[in-house]
């Protein structure tokens, strides 16, 4: 178990990929937003990818730990401290018991994550242990962790001395610009062309008034086609108004002339037309970026964003792992003599050895006798 000392801002259980099949009934998946990071820190301490651990966004809490584990700490840098001396990230870590571990404010990213070895043991809610803050569910009564809360965790046997490989670490924006892919509709044909080429070659602002529901942004007027401008009253009367339509997650949502791009815990449904869509792949983008930081949107096929979603769950993988630690060395050593035992066998060599053996018989005059060689 952990204890909270001090709660962060907003640091939730989340799994991933979050509470899947229940849009239909008003719940969004939830789930880390940067789920990069997230399956990488999973993967240090031995846990499946999706096993439920802790985001902490912009600022981390202090957490007392009251017997030893093996955590990871990867996404943002949040300066963490265990008992006052400085970590590393990207790497497995032993924690004692009665240890303390402390982290401050993120300085490059905004979200990071903290996976313990066996995971977090609260009780699934319609399948996930993701909080979703806005409905109370999920992760610890609902709500993002307090000061003085208990964090149950699974037994576990992990191992220490691991660490991502450089080149499986995602780049993060030192600059407060993000590029941003995203792939065109589902209603592209409400946008005029000169509306599509100033969204593609604009900056776009993050405002402060986002959360895990929306990013809103900050940017230049849209303009729009005639299938906007002269449409049924149904639609409603502002171009960007639809009739109401189920909405894919990372929608980029057309309020009037505010785009608000629906992520984790946005809505499944509503009125507004949907231009773009940011691919699961780009999301950990948006989940590290922080408010007054800018987008530039890239658009790619569906095909490409599929690409890049299964290259990124092959990063978030064993293949990922370098291990200074000498008895995981040791066992994966084991595991690859086992190869001694393969039997090879020179087929040519065989076939020819069975024609002398032919002839030899023939010559003894023992042609038509059945002999089996071992």
């Amino acid at each position: 178990m952990v204890k909270v000392i001090k709660k962060g801002l907003e640091t939730s259980v989340q799994d991933y990929p979050g509470r899947i099949g229940t849009l239909n009934l008003g719940f969004p998946p939830s789930g880390p937003m940067d789920s990069w990071s997230f399956r990488l820190a999973n993967i240090l301490v031995g846990n499946e990818p999706g096993t439920a651990a802790l985001e902490c966004q912009f600022m981390g809490p202090a957490l007392k730990f009251n017997s030893d584990r093996v955590i990871a700490i990867t996404g943002a840098d949040m300066s963490p401290k265990i008992d006052g001396a400085p970590v590393p990230l990207w790497e497995s870590l032993e924690v004692k018991k009665d240890q303390i571990l402390e982290m401050a404010f993120a300085t490059v990213g905004a979200r990071s994550y903290i996976a313990f070895s066996g995971g977090i043991n609260t009780t699934p809610w319609l399948g996930s242990r993701s909080t979703f803050h806005k409905a109370g569910v999920g992760g610890i009564n609902g709500k993002a962790i307090q000061d003085g809360q208990i964090i149950p965790l699974n037994k576990s046997k992990s191992i220490t001395g691991r660490k991502i490989k450089k080149s499986s670490i995602p780049v993060m924006s030192t600059n407060k610009k993000w590029s941003v892919e995203v792939v065109k509709g589902p209603n592209d044909d409400w946008v005029d062309e000169k509306g599509h080429k100033m969204f593609l070659n604009s900056d776009w602002k993050l405002q402060s008034k986002s959360d895990r529901t929306g990013y809103r942004l900050e940017g230049p007027k849209w303009s729009f086609s005639e299938k906007a401008t002269n449409k049924g009253l149904e639609h409603g009367t502002f171009p960007s108004n639809i009739i109401d339509q189920g909405y894919p997650v990372g929608a980029i949502n057309l309020a009037g002339q505010t785009p608000i791009i629906l992520v984790n815990d946005g809505p499944s449904m509503g009125g507004f037309i949907v231009p773009y869509t940011v691919p699961s792949a780009s999301f950990w983008k948006l989940g590290q970026a922080k408010p007054g930081d800018s987008f530039n949107f890239v658009e790619i096929s569906v095909e490409k964003a599929q690409t890049l979603r299964s290259e990124q769950t092959i990063i978030c993988s064993e293949a990922s792992i370098v291990s200074s630690n000498k008895q995981d060395i040791l066992t994966r050593k084991k595991q690859i003599n086992k190869i001694d035992h393969i039997k090879v066998i020179d087929f040519d060599k065989e076939k020819l050895d069975e024609k002398i053996r032919n002839k030899m018989m023939e010559k003894k005059g023992m042609k038509n006798i059945k002999v089996r060689f071992f």
